[in-house]
């Protein structure tokens, strides 16, 4: 295509009447005319002011335009010379052009990937009555919180508009520990708190720091899906404990192949919501002393009670702080 045309071209491919702006259209066919190579490399387009005038729009709508393709690499402009149409070609590579007997296998996901896939599992309605994890979010205090938000952020510290410092917030980290202390006896310093998103990230973390691949978790068996789905592409090796009325409850077999880690909702197995007796967490909690395995407590809705206060963490039935 002659550069001579190229408003004729444009102008009866642009449709102005479908909502899209001009600029958008513009730009879309001149990318197309580049790539396609109906606008040879080394083709200098019109100027601004005449492509403009003879599509009929405004001259900073060709400026904006051209300024966008020039950073996308598509034309190049030289003061007095004009804009050129780059070459964006891309380079040529040598082929063996023999007939090959090799088969080209589409593309799948990793072993790790697959296994992932396959254990991953969401309920299509993520709220409402009985719906297990998820609470009454209509009872949420959007007036308070609205207008707390407003109080503090009407001058906010640039501090907190830039990347937080590791393990998150320090004056959060100070108030989760005095909270953690009075409300679940758990002995921390703010130093200990690591602030994440939310479950998956934490346990996710905790098995990163604390075993390699190959080592033995246990879990509860039924467990949270979303857990299970995090532990199995760590490369750890998962066994499901089963559960009953008093909670997780290792067979002999299980006892005689400690593990490196275990993984308990022990205020509120989820989701069957039944509470580790006092005897099993002091079995659980001594044979990790005897065995040096560490226990990672997903404290899940320790907190939903009903006329009565939270139970003590795990940590504090230890006495010891570990």
């Amino acid at each position: 295509m002659r550069a001579s045309v190229l408003s004729d071209w444009l102008a009866q491919r642009l449709d102005r009447g479908n909502g899209q702006p001009i600029y958008r259209q513009l730009h879309r066919l001149l990318q197309q005319a580049i790539l396609s190579r109906e606008l040879p490399a080394g083709t200098k387009v019109p100027s601004s002011r005449l492509l403009a005038t003879e599509l009929g729009v405004g001259r900073n709508t060709v400026t904006q335009v051209y300024e966008q393709l020039a950073l996308e690499g598509y034309v190049s402009s030289a003061t007095g010379r004009g804009t050129f149409v780059a070459d964006s070609a891309p380079d040529e590579i040598v082929f063996d052009e023999r007939p090959s007997r090799i088969e080209i296998a589409p593309a799948v996901l990793s072993t790790r990937g697959e296994r992932l896939i396959a254990g991953a599992g969401v309920s299509k309605r993520q709220g409402g009555a009985f719906m297990p994890g998820v609470p009454d979010v209509s009872r949420f205090p959007a007036r308070v919180w609205n207008r707390l938000h407003a109080k503090y952020w009407r001058r906010p510290r640039p501090d907190l508009l830039t990347y937080a410092p590791g393990g998150g917030l320090a004056s959060l980290r100070h108030a989760l520990a005095d909270y953690l202390r009075t409300s679940r006896s758990v002995q921390c310093s703010p130093e200990q708190i690591i602030v994440t998103t939310g479950i998956h990230q934490s346990i996710d973390l905790a098995v990163r720091l604390l075993s390699d691949a190959g080592d033995i978790i246990w879990t509860e068996d039924p467990c949270y899906w979303g857990v299970r789905s995090v532990l199995q592409v760590s490369g750890l090796d998962l066994r499901a404990i089963r559960v009953d009325s008093e909670g997780i409850d290792p067979s002999p077999e299980d006892l005689a192949n400690p593990p490196k880690l275990m993984l308990v909702t022990p205020s509120h197995q989820y989701p069957l919501g039944m509470v580790i007796s006092l005897a099993r967490r002091r079995m659980l909690l001594e044979f990790a002393r005897q065995h040096r395995c560490w226990i990672i407590e997903d404290d899940y809705d320790s907190e939903f009670r009903y006329g009565s206060r939270p139970l003590a963490s795990l940590q504090d039935s230890t006495r010891r702080g570990r």
